[in-house]
């Protein structure tokens, strides 16, 4: 396992990492976080992601949990989470909750923060991304607030997820203007069918503010693992309820023939084609940490084999993915 800066802080975060979107509480319990929170520090791994909507507040009860149940040092370990979504959102025809879900606002963020610590059962967390952009509220606001968390040791670093170029260069922006703590990572999704954003439009920040990006669905939600290939699998994350609106991409017959092709590639370096994907994502130099899902310690085991794969991937072999997967990538 090798190290990378977070953009240009001082922080150190391993090239794979351990996230909970989907798995924990839906399909990992307290004991299976900690089997595989254990395994993934075994392996080298030191940064764990989650997020307060994930599971309702309870994707991040769980990791707390785990965490103080294995004992680990707060030092060695990173953790995240994100906000904006809120917690216990209105439902269709109810009213919705003001200043409690969509927004990043510095209400929400300061009653956000403090109960994400309680579920935590931390007194800090390492990252805090917004996971989204808030258009009704200034952003001004929002790089504030989150200068006053990190002042008053809620949180050491702040980023962005899924905002725009012009978006993450207005808030840094704001930020340096007023020597305020700046956004020093983004965390976008990355794979195969999806790369325009962050081989396009980030392009100039990881030279202009040295963005840090840390990673989500290396595997397309399980496209890229090829068990779509013959529909949706019981047990899959395609099969769960919730992730309904997945399976209209997850069951793409060009995107489904394209992972046939891959894995001949992958079969030729000695992998398979998830390790394939996720190697790939590794070798970009932008990319802080890959952030990998797993719902059993198996999954955990075998993607971890990617660490293998990054250094096949020689131009050649590059070009010939590319060929696969560009003309339908996004």
């Amino acid at each position: 396992m090798q190290y990378r800066r977070l953009g240009r802080s001082g922080l150190q975060v391993s090239e794979l990492s351990l996230g909970s979107w989907v798995t924990y509480h839906n399909q990992v319990n307290v004991a299976s976080a900690k089997e595989m929170l254990a395994a993934a520090i075994d392996a080298g791994i030191n940064f764990f992601d989650n997020a307060e909507v994930y599971a309702n507040g309870r994707s991040e009860t769980i990791m707390g949990e785990a965490f103080k149940q294995l004992g680990l040092s707060r030092l060695d370990h990173v953790v995240s989470t994100k906000f904006f979504w809120g917690l216990d959102r209105a439902q269709a025809g109810q009213r919705p909750r003001i200043n409690a879900q969509d927004t990043l606002n510095r209400k929400y963020l300061h009653h956000a923060m403090d109960a994400s610590l309680a579920r935590l059962q931390m007194d800090h967390v390492d990252l805090v991304f917004c996971h989204r952009p808030d258009p009704a509220t200034p952003i001004e606001e929002t790089v504030w607030a989150f200068h006053d968390l990190i002042t008053k040791g809620k949180l050491l670093y702040w980023g962005t997820s899924e905002w725009s170029a012009a978006e993450i260069r207005a808030a840094w922006d704001i930020a340096d203007k007023h020597h305020l703590h700046k956004p020093v990572m983004e965390q976008p999704q990355y794979h195969l069918f999806h790369r325009k954003r962050v081989e396009h439009e980030y392009a100039r920040l990881y030279e202009d503010i040295g963005l840090g990006l840390t990673t989500w669905s290396p595997l397309a939600s399980g496209l890229l693992t090829g068990k779509y290939r013959k529909g949706v699998p019981e047990g899959s994350r395609g099969s769960l309820e919730n992730m309904a609106f997945l399976r209209g991409d997850l069951l793409d017959v060009q995107k489904n023939a394209a992972v046939g092709e891959l894995e001949k590639i992958a079969a030729e370096l000695g992998g398979s084609v998830a390790q394939l994907a996720i190697a790939w994502i590794n070798r970009n130099p932008h990319v802080s940490t890959v952030i990998l899902g797993a719902s059993k310690l198996t999954q955990l085991h075998h993607n971890l084999g990617a660490l293998e794969l990054t250094p096949k991937l020689t131009p050649e072999v590059l070009a010939r993915i590319d060929a696969i997967t560009q003309p339908l990538a996004v």
